[in-house]
């Protein structure tokens, strides 16, 4: 992976990160936060994902393959349950998981 490409990916998944942390904030700010708690659950999981494996490509592990791996299951199921909410947050949550899932995909070997 050249430096681009590597530099495509962290953004990637920085974006992503930072758009789950701010929906994960703003879901805790809803009137019925019970109706999003599977919503912040999986913000917080994927947030930490992409944060973990943007470390990972920074370093160059091993490992990258089976973390990106990851990163897609992850970010998919992300997209996939804040795509189900109205919020402006969770549909540009949803956005930044399928575009991250997208990059992640394209990187595995």
């Amino acid at each position: 992976m050249n430096e681009i490409q590597k530099d495509e990916l962290m953004k990637a998944l920085h974006d992503c990160m930072e758009a789950c942390n701010r929906c994960f904030d703003e879901c805790l700010k809803e009137d019925d936060v019970k109706m999003m708690e599977a919503c912040i659950r999986i913000d917080r999981e994927c947030a930490d994902v992409c944060s973990f494996t943007e470390q990972a490509v920074s370093r160059d592990s091993p490992f990258l393959d089976e973390y990106l791996k990851t990163c897609v299951v992850v970010c998919k199921a992300c997209a996939d349950e804040c795509g189900q909410h109205d919020h402006d947050h969770c549909q540009h949550c949803a956005d930044m998981c399928k575009k991250c899932a997208d990059v992640c995909e394209r990187f595995i070997a």
